[in-house]
């Protein structure tokens, strides 16, 4: 007897393109599996407000569930990345809610992170210039990042009275940079340069200003051409084996590559090897 066959369009869920997507409060592009977020107040150095948080957190969690984009390059229009969030939108506000009020806020901007690391897509940060508070944040929650040699990423939050621990610094930035380096920036809120970034390993690598968006196109690009299923497996198995013990891993990531072994590009990459050409990997 024959398994009842599953309808397409439930199989699909939820899942809806985003390429044509229309942002209100920074700039979205999308091309070939590629989309681009650019941060796009260039005149205060890319600031984030309370309604550009939202749009980003929201669209972050609809990423879990596109089908035509397959990684996100993040920049700063003009020649800063982020300078946090507005002083004059954000943290003139803060001081005049409540309790309550305030918690609802700091939650929402952890959700931020929390869906930067959730969606299945590699993200990548094109960091020029000023990449502070909030700013730096986002360029730690992504997954890879390309500096140049003028940027300065700080975490500011102790130079406002606040403490380091803000949307998930104190458990990423460790991870990326070390434990003694991550409190380093955190207990002085002093900026990190770019060659020293790059030594530190909070940047994958520098590259020249005028080259930094180019170049994360390009490595947006070359994941894209990977196998974008797996890919996606590879994030979320990165981001749950923080909490996993050696053996829990282990066990995750045979169960994890099992199921990549039955996906259509498997066995492309294997017909490819076997003709001696390159794979054309396709998603499925």
């Amino acid at each position: 007897m024959n398994p009842p066959r599953l309808d397409p369009a439930l199989a699909a869920g939820n899942r809806k393109p985003l390429a044509g997507y229309v942002a209100s409060h920074f700039k979205w592009q999308a091309e070939a599996g590629v989309a681009t977020i650019t941060l796009n107040r260039p005149e205060r150095k890319n600031p984030l407000t309370f309604e550009s948080y939202a749009e980003l957190r929201d669209l972050f969690r609809a990423l879990k569930h596109a089908d035509d984009i397959h990684a996100v390059v993040i920049a700063g229009a003009g020649d800063n990345f982020c300078s946090g969030g507005d002083v004059h939108e954000i943290i003139g506000p803060l001081v005049r809610l409540t309790a309550p009020e305030l918690l609802m806020f700091t939650r929402m901007t952890g959700d931020l992170v929390l869906a930067m690391r959730q969606c299945p897509q590699p993200l990548v940060a094109a960091v020029d210039g000023v990449c502070a508070g909030a700013g730096a944040i986002v360029a730690m929650a992504s997954d890879l990042r390309l500096g140049t040699a003028r940027a300065k990423v700080a975490f500011l939050f102790n130079r406002v009275g606040l403490a380091g621990c803000d949307m998930g610094a104190c458990a990423l930035l460790p991870r990326i940079i070390g434990q003694g380096r991550a409190s380093e920036l955190l207990y002085s809120g002093r900026s990190l340069g770019g060659e020293e970034g790059e030594r530190w390993g909070f940047f994958n690598r520098l590259v020249d200003p005028a080259e930094v968006a180019d170049q994360a196109q390009a490595l947006a690009r070359d994941i894209v051409a990977g196998p974008t299923f797996a890919n996606g497996i590879t994030k979320t198995m990165l981001h749950q084996e923080w909490a996993m013990t050696v053996e829990q891993a282990v066990e995750s990531e045979a169960q994890a590559q099992a199921l990549c072994m039955l996906t259509q590009d498997f066995r492309r990459a294997y017909e490819a090897f076997v003709a001696r050409r390159k794979p054309v990997f396709e998603g499925d």
